[in-house]
């Protein structure tokens, strides 16, 4: 049941089937020279709509924007502050648990450090301000990388690499622009850089050289079953 297409006739019924609810959470962030800036978000929303397929879930309207750290200063990244998020993401599940829901996943497909521990913030919050509210914060990149095992050939793929480009490539290859080269950046240990990009040029941690559209199928396929799982978890633990 997606949000953003019913009518408020629609939203009371899906209530009678469900008080659960995804919101899928994102990025305006480079991803190399070959993905779309929104990648974080389309892999979040695509997963989503699939589990809604699956089950009887809402999925709010997705957050397209998030904390960047590390790639501030690439081209096309567009960057919110903690505060921002932490209060939007306090904001739309304060306003859907009154409209009546009470199981949340909060399902981030960027997987920035600062940005996941803000949405980790929202939810112990949110968790001490309503009694009878269950939440689970994870990462769509986490989902997939366990998924992923036996089907990724590269070590430490993390960002534009053989993951996000072979994910792309199943669900939007007319987005996907050639191959970016492969890349494993290293930052200095423990010491904040002004200079981010001097460190990370090409702004790819993996090989996109490997990914494939089928090896896309197969994730995003274990990725909807992973947090079919999730939901079954969260609304069972009450």
């Amino acid at each position: 049941m997606l949000i953003p297409e019913m009518t408020m006739t629609d939203f009371s019924a899906g209530l009678q089937r469900t008080r659960s609810v995804i919101i899928p959470f994102g990025s305006i962030e480079e991803h190399g020279s070959h993905l779309p800036l929104d990648t974080d978000t389309m892999q979040a929303w695509q997963v989503s709509l699939l589990a809604a397929q699956q089950r009887s879930v809402f999925v709010a309207a997705p957050l397209h924007y998030g904390v960047c750290r590390s790639t501030r200063q690439h081209p096309g990244t567009i960057s919110i502050t903690t505060t921002t998020l932490r209060a939007l993401t306090i904001d739309i599940c304060s306003s859907l648990y009154q409209q009546g829901l009470r199981n949340f996943i909060l399902l981030t497909g960027h997987a920035g450090g600062t940005h996941t521990s803000t949405l980790i913030d929202a939810g112990e919050f949110l968790l001490d301000t309503f009694p009878d509210l269950h939440i689970a914060v994870v990462t769509e990149y986490m989902l997939a990388s366990r998924a992923g095992q036996g089907i990724i050939e590269t070590a430490g793929d993390a960002h534009a690499g053989e993951i996000e480009t072979s994910r792309i490539l199943h669900s939007h290859p007319h987005l996907v622009q050639g191959r970016a080269p492969r890349e494993f950046p290293a930052f200095p240990v423990g010491i904040l850089t002004r200079d981010k990009q001097k460190y990370w040029p090409g702004g790819v941690i993996g090989d996109p050289g490997k990914a494939t559209a089928a090896k896309g199928e197969q994730i995003e396929a274990l990725v909807v079953a992973e947090l079919c799982r999730l939901l079954d978890q969260l609304e069972t633990s009450q």
